[in-house]
């Protein structure tokens, strides 16, 4: 078993609980236009598009919100935006079910009590399954990355970009992420 994500606690600026309410209703208006489905098609490979098909419409419409948050900052870097495009992959469980927006509102308030989603992330079987989910999205988008014959160095940001330090481009894409 894989030792969740110790940084997934960390509060960006944006974590207040007015933050988090709006970012939740606009979730639930997400939507994604036919010229970004047709960016994902010209930008992603075919399993990399299925890993991004499998997302819900909210998680999607987030990772296109990183990837253009990147281009309008001056990033063209092809590996670094195909990594955002899809870097939420892992919130997907190994049957194929994402994560619903009840259990983000649950991680969400749990990451305030460090000690308690800890202990849930790490126990995370039967009904805490998803919050094992979260902790682990990081790894988990890379295994799936790597498994989508994704370059190394797409699997490397998806690994890293969660972590407390990271480097290089996953410390971009981190960056990126927390603008949303």
């Amino acid at each position: 078993m894989r030792e969740p994500d110790t940084n997934a606690t960390h509060l960006t600026p944006h974590a207040s609980l007015g933050y988090r309410a709006r970012q939740f209703f606009a979730a639930l208006r997400a939507e994604v236009g036919a010229d970004e489905r047709a960016l994902v098609a010209r930008t992603l490979t075919t399993e990399e598009r299925r890993l991004f098909d499998q997302m819900p419409i909210y998680d999607q419409r987030h990772c296109l919100d990183v990837y253009r948050t990147l281009v309008d900052a001056g990033h063209s870097d092809p590996l670094l935006l195909r990594a955002a495009i899809f870097h939420d992959c892992g919130k997907v469980d190994d049957d194929g079910m994402p994560m619903s927006l009840g259990w983000y509102i649950l991680v969400t308030l749990l990451k305030r009590i460090p000690l308690l989603y800890h202990t849930a992330a790490a126990s995370g079987r039967g009904p805490l399954r998803p919050v094992r989910i979260y902790a682990e999205h990081a790894w988990r988008g890379a295994q799936m990355a790597a498994a989508a014959g994704s370059p190394p160095e797409i699997v490397a940001i998806l690994r890293h970009y969660h972590d407390p330090a990271p480097t290089g481009l996953a410390a971009i894409l981190q960056w990126a992420d927390e603008q949303h």
